[in-house]
């Protein structure tokens, strides 16, 4: 796939209402592809389905799903499979960090699920659209400050630390592409780190102020660059379950690098919504 073969391609990208997913959409649109818009907050859903049109040669569509929430992933999964009989790129970019330790209504640690669990269950909801197409998580070298433990994927023993819960869920993303990659050889699944990014994420943390207002920080539309090249360049140049930045290989320090953590997230994050949904 290159960069102009995107008309008649259908591209779901969540998070697509503010930062990188937002940029990454309009991108999207303005190389023809067919971009379908998923958001949790109406009024900004409404807008970035706005810019589409404007910018684009086809018809976007908005979907509404917040992440908190299971059942919506739910329903998003199918109303997508009911629209699509195959989706060509799924931008799993949807992100929070979250000041406290919250539980969500699913009764899971907010970051892992909204950052995490959410993602893969949407992913696997769309597997069979998937098949030919591209997985791209959205990850963040932030992950070196992770401590991942897939068997307390809540976050319950130890000291709660918004960075710290971030850091884990961007773990997870690199693990889940790579074990994605493994698992699921007819779907090209990556990873990428944006750079430090100019966002509104971290609302409500001291680090809210460091990504809004930092002027050395990269702009969405940069950010987003890499997300649109793995989107599009040629398959035979990028390595399945890579981990990407600046459109290159970014190596992967410490247990992130182990195929056993990713083989151990992945079966527990099945085991974690399977009374939810069959895996």
């Amino acid at each position: 796939m290159t960069a102009r073969e995107l008309a008649g391609r259908t591209v779901v990208v969540t998070g697509a209402t503010s930062g990188i997913g937002r940029a990454a959409a309009v991108g999207f649109a303005r190389r023809g592809a067919h971009v379908v818009a998923v958001g949790r907050d109406p009024a900004r859903l409404r807008s970035v389905v706005s810019e589409l049109t404007e910018v684009g040669r086809v018809r976007p569509y908005g979907l509404g799903a917040d992440f908190a929430r299971l059942d919506d992933v739910r329903a998003a999964g199918e109303d997508l499979r009911g629209r699509y009989e195959h989706i060509d790129v799924l931008a799993s970019n949807a992100g929070g960090m979250f000041r406290t330790r919250t539980l969500t209504a699913d009764g899971f640690e907010s970051t892992i699920q909204v950052n995490h669990l959410s993602g893969f269950l949407l992913a696997h909801l769309l597997r069979d659209r998937l098949a030919g197409g591209r997985l791209i998580v959205t990850s963040s070298d932030a992950y070196t400050t992770g401590r991942l433990d897939p068997d307390d994927l809540n976050a319950e023993r130890g000291r709660y630390g918004a960075g710290r819960a971030y850091g884990a869920s961007k773990q997870a993303g690199i693990l889940f592409a790579a074990e994605a990659a493994r698992r699921w050889p007819d779907v090209l699944a990556v990873s990428f780190h944006p750079g430090e990014v100019r966002t509104l994420i971290g609302r409500g943390t001291i680090a809210s102020w460091y990504f809004r207002f930092n002027p050395l920080l990269r702009t969405p539309d940069r950010a987003a660059d890499t997300l649109l090249w793995l989107a599009t360049a040629p398959a035979d140049g990028i390595a399945p379950g890579g981990y990407y930045m600046d459109r290159r290989p970014h190596p992967v320090k410490g247990p992130t690098a182990g195929a056993d953590l990713a083989a151990r997230l992945w079966d527990a994050s099945a085991a974690a919504i399977s009374e939810r949904e069959s895996l």
